[in-house]
């Protein structure tokens, strides 16, 4: 079994794309005897399979165990629907969750940024995930949502335990995931209970925040209820800033195993969002997305039965060379880049943007703070558990100053 801290290995980070290779070369579609599962390996099936909701459904509750907490979660979870209740919350959060939004938030970005970047000026060693990956993110989230940031130490409490993988070994079955959401059920209980609260005051006292226009938005004369909501703001909170620090965590291990390229994106800042993409690419946080099969299918010459669980892997496909040139190369400057990180269909992260602008604008003040940045020793970073999310926990970094 895999614990949640895993130290001492300086390759955990490349051991897993190298894994993700060897299931490509297996060929399209492989069933995992182990697991149970069907496994989807290449960039035009993932995709096919992620652009069809109605053969391949996102609603995996008949599958999974079930904990009564989960379900207060699950019902403004929009990424476990599919149409037509996804279409409903989807479309009433796009009102709330525009474009403009988001890129209306680069100064507030950039001035958290600056802030956390003030507090480790006089350091020559910090943590970059205390320091800066994981409350970059979480500010900036909270804040849009209306939710105190000062709090963003409870939070990170909470994407702790959801996110950890305790119980949960490299290849989970059944038995791991009933354990696994009994140990994690009081977190969710005191997630929601804390969600619900918020709504509410914003409903009696609304503001001019993410939560409040959640409220005011409607589709077809519906609007969200209270328990409805609940889901979508913890998944807005917790889930919303865990991607952005790995992606953030993630790049700098990348860079720091492929050596120039901080030189390179440093002496060109133009070329760090192609390099935030390659990141995307090469260690996708979440590898893996469960489907289940609603019809009898074949799907690369494999009869698969209607309930069967299908696992589209990313990580897999993110590799394939039919899509990718060279593609077990780290290339900052690769263009095009369809990488299937952020997904595909229906279901494509709507935080994507959010994401990738945090990315950028702390990729690039961390390139102007410092004239170096490296990580010591391997020895001291700990490691996410990868059967649940792929990252760094605590990466010690080691700076130089003009």
């Amino acid at each position: 079994m895999i614990s949640k801290q895993l130290t001492g290995d300086p390759l955990l980070l490349e051991v897993m794309p190298e894994r993700w290779r060897g299931l490509r070369e297996a060929g399209p579609v492989r069933y995992d005897e182990s697991q149970g599962t069907w496994q989807v390996l290449d960039h035009a099936t993932v995709s096919t399979v992620l652009a069809d909701p109605a053969t391949y459904s996102s609603d995996l509750s008949d599958l999974t165990p079930t904990q009564a907490d989960f379900e207060t979660f699950r019902q403004g979870n929009f990424v476990g629907m599919d149409p037509p209740e996804h279409r409903k919350l989807r479309t009433l959060v796009s009102q709330a969750f525009t474009p403009r939004v988001v890129q209306g938030l680069e100064p507030r970005i950039e001035a958290v940024c600056a802030r956390l970047l003030d507090a480790v000026a006089d350091h020559d060693r910090f943590d970059l995930v205390d320091a800066l990956a994981y409350p970059l993110p979480i500010i900036v989230i909270a804040e849009l949502l209306g939710i105190p940031a000062e709090e963003h130490r409870l939070f990170q409490e909470w994407a702790s335990v959801l996110f950890g993988g305790e119980q949960l070994g490299e290849a989970p079955d059944m038995a791991d995931l009933e354990r696994a959401l009994e140990a994690i059920a009081p977190t969710v209980r005191e997630m929601n209970g804390y969600m619900l609260e918020h709504i509410r005051a914003r409903r009696a006292r609304p503001g001019d925040d993410l939560t409040s226009r959640l409220i005011a938005a409607e589709v077809d004369g519906v609007r969200l209820a209270d328990q409805e909501m609940v889901g979508f703001v913890a998944l807005l909170l917790v889930a919303g800033h865990i991607t952005t620090t790995a992606l953030l965590g993630n790049a700098v291990v990348a860079f720091d195993r492929h050596p120039g390229v901080h030189a390179a994106l440093r002496a060109d800042p133009a070329r760090i969002p192609a390099a935030v993409e390659e990141v995307l690419r090469w260690l996708p946080p979440f590898p893996e997305l469960g489907r289940r099969v609603t019809r009898p299918v074949v799907l690369g010459g494999h009869e698969i039965p209607a309930d069967a669980l299908l696992m589209a892997h990313l990580g897999a496909a993110n590799r394939d060379p039919a899509r990718f040139g060279e593609p077990d190369v780290f290339d900052i400057g690769r263009t095009p880049n369809p990488h299937l990180t952020f997904g595909h269909g229906i279901h494509f992260c709507f935080g994507a943007p959010l994401a990738r602008l945090e990315a950028r604008i702390a990729l690039h003040m961390l390139n102007k703070r410092f004239r170096t940045l490296g990580i010591p020793s391997y020895e001291d970073v700990v490691f996410q558990n990868p059967a649940v999310i792929v990252g760094v926990r605590h990466l010690p970094v080691e700076v130089g100053r003009p």
